[in-house]
Parts: structure tokens; sequence; C-alpha cells
């Protein structure tokens, strides 16, 4: 039974350690390249972002948000063509978030206040956001030569006396603090529960799990050390998911996202105001969406009317994917990362091997309805009436 359970509780930490090794074998080690490695959080880091958000929306209800790969294209826009008018790369950044927060504002007011469906205002965000992204390029490809701007979001971290060299040292020294404070946390926190008398697992299965996560996290900074060291825009990423991961997990608005997914009627009649936890949700998603925006125009050095094309279906798929139910109330930030890793590692095993790109689209699309099918079945869903 417990044997079951650990399945159950870890299928998708499973399956990524399957794939990962699989395509490792199929690409003969080239997955495992410090470069390829780099480049599997840098490609990914907009999926990241954007799962946070599209979680939140997802806990609602099982909601989704379509417009944020067109919110992506037009953020980059307006931020290229600032750019190369010669505005302050600063001023441009926050000019862009304050733009991103009025879109997830209109979208939050319509969702959350006049109570359109979801899918029915993100699907015209999608167009619309997309048509003015496009207008404003003028159907053109517009270049990012500002060097600001890129060393905010595509630089790599260099600290001299450690990464003076060809190997990067700076990236294995985070590996080390960073393995040591999950290790003293985990038994501070232990310390803790025992003193107030908490029911604990044992600590040979915790202590197994953070040694585990310790080895993978000093294997990758490792391989970051023979590369170019730790990225900026790792930086952003783990800030993001830290402040998310805190809000749904350790304070009592992030639970108001859960309760309404629960069950709505309940959460209002207790007093939770649901229309600002829609307008919360979707203005966040938002804001997420424009600073992945700024991600993938720094990463790119360009940017096109295809900007962000289909970067909706990568959010969502990581979050279903990493287990967030599709009927709501359920789901977790460490999750939702499992799962656009995931994801990631498949994007990125199929290419490195040269799969047609006709198929790689089979491959996700078979990946997520798994793994959905696997949410429904487990849990006993079937979105039947009574």
């Amino acid at each position: 039974m417990k044997t079951k359970a650990f399945i159950k509780k870890y299928t998708m930490v499973i399956a990524l350690c399957v794939v990962f090794i699989l395509f490792a074998v199929l690409t003969g080690g080239r997955l495992l390249y410090p470069q390829n490695l780099s480049n599997l959080l840098l490609q990914n880091a907009y999926v990241l972002v954007m799962a946070c958000g599209m979680l939140l929306c997802i806990l609602t209800g099982g909601n989704i948000d379509l417009s944020v790969g067109s919110t992506v294209c037009l953020i980059g826009a307006i931020a290229a063509q600032l750019l190369a008018m010669g505005m302050n790369s600063i001023l441009v950044i926050l000019l862009c978030l304050v733009l991103s927060v009025i879109i997830g504002v209109w979208q939050g007011f319509w969702i959350g206040n006049i109570h359109i469906p979801p899918f029915i205002c993100t699907l015209a965000g999608m167009f619309l956001f997309r048509g003015l992204g496009r207008a404003i390029l003028g159907s053109k490809t517009i270049a990012i030569n500002n060097k600001t701007f890129l060393n905010i979001f595509a630089s790599y971290i260099n600290v001299p006396g450690l990464d003076g060299g060809e190997k990067k040292w700076s990236a294995f020294v985070v590996g080390i603090i960073i393995a040591v404070l999950l290790l003293v946390n985990t038994a501070r926190s232990r310390a803790q529960k025992a003193k107030k008398g908490y029911k604990q697992i044992p600590a040979a299965s915790e202590f197994g799990k953070i040694i585990a996560i310790d080895v993978l996290l000093l294997y990758y900074t490792w391989k970051l050390t023979n590369y170019k060291g730790i990225p900026v825009m790792a930086l952003w990423v783990l800030a993001v998911v830290l402040i998310y991961a805190f809000i749904t997990s350790k304070t009592a608005f992030g639970r108001y996202f859960y309760a309404v997914g629960g069950n709505e009627k309940a959460t209002r009649l207790s007093g939770i105001n649901t229309e600002r936890v829609y307008f919360l949700a979707y203005t966040s998603m938002s804001l997420l969406a424009g600073l992945s925006g700024l991600l993938m125009a720094a990463r790119i050095g360009s940017v096109n009317g295809d900007t962000g094309n289909s970067f909706e279906m990568d959010a969502i798929g990581s979050c279903f994917i990493g287990g967030a139910s599709a009927y709501g109330g359920s789901g977790t930030v460490p999750g939702i990362m499992v799962g656009a890793i995931l994801l990631g590692v498949i994007n990125q095993g199929m290419s490195i091997i040269g799969l047609d790109n006709n198929w790689q689209y089979v491959v996700k699309g078979a990946v997520l309805l798994v793994a959905v099918i696997f949410d429904v079945v487990s849990n006993h869903k079937t979105g039947k009436a009574g």
C-alpha cells in the first residue's frame, strides 16, 4: 500500500527521471553536455515563469488564459520598438511590466466582475494582443542591441576570483550553498515539529528525498561550471518560483484560489470575495506573461509577429502534466516545475535526435493527454453532474 501511495504521489517525478534517462541514451549522451543542460533552463524559462501564473488560473476551477502567448508578442514588440528609439532600458522594462499589469486588469475585470467566461475573454485577448503586436512591429523582425537590456535578462553571472578561467566555479559554490541550506532547513523544520508534537514522516524518507534533490542540484551546477556558469535568467525564474510557492503554500490569500476551485459557492458564502480572486489571478498571469516577453526578447535578441506562438499551450501543459487538476482546486508550484522541466526535456531531446517537428507535436499532445487522464482516473473524477 505504501508503495502504491508513493508511486501515485511521485508519478511525474518518476516519469521525469525515466524520460531524462531515455533521451540521454537516445541522444548518445549529448543531452548531458553542459551547453545542452544550460540551454534546457534558458529555453524553458518562459514556461517556468508563465506556469506559475497559469496555476492560479487553473486552481480557480480549471480555467486557463489563452492570451499569454499573444501578450508575450505584444510586450516584446513594445520593448523592441522603444529600445530601437533609444529609450532607457530600465524605463522600457518598467513600462512594459506596467502595461502587462494593465492587460491583466482589463481581462481580470471582464472575467471577475462582469463574469465573462475566461475561455471566451482570453480567446478574444489572444487575437487582439497578437494583432496589436504585429501592427506595432509593422510585420517586421526587430533586433534588440541594447547591451544593458540584454545583460539584465540574458547574461551570465561572473564573480571575480572564481570565474576567471575556463571553469565558472561560482555556479558550483552556489549549488553547494543551496544544498546545505536545504538540509539545514529540513533538520530545523523537523526539530520544530517534534518540539510541538506534530506527526512527521520518517526521517529516512524525508532526508532521503532532500539528499536526492541535493545530488541532482550539485550535478547540474557542476555542469554549469563547465559551460558559462549561472545565467541571470535563472535568477528571474528562481525569484518567480519562490514567490509563487510562498503565496500558494504559506499565505491565507493563496488558499483562496484552492477554495474557489474546490467549491466557489461555499467560498463566496464564507465571506471570501471570489471576484477579487479571479481578478488577481488573471492580473498576475498577464504580469508574468509580460516578464516572459522581456525574457524571450533578450534571449532571442529579436522580436517578430510569431514570438510567443503557442506559449500558452506549453504553460497549460506544464500545469496539467505537473499535477494541477483539470477541474481546479489542486496543484502545487513544485509540481508544475516538474511538469515544465519534463516538457522541456522532451522538447530538447526530440530536437537533438532530429525528430520531425510534426511528430514532436504528436508526442507532446500524447503526454498531455496521459497526464490529464491520470488525474481524472486516479481522483475518480468524471466531470458529470450529480
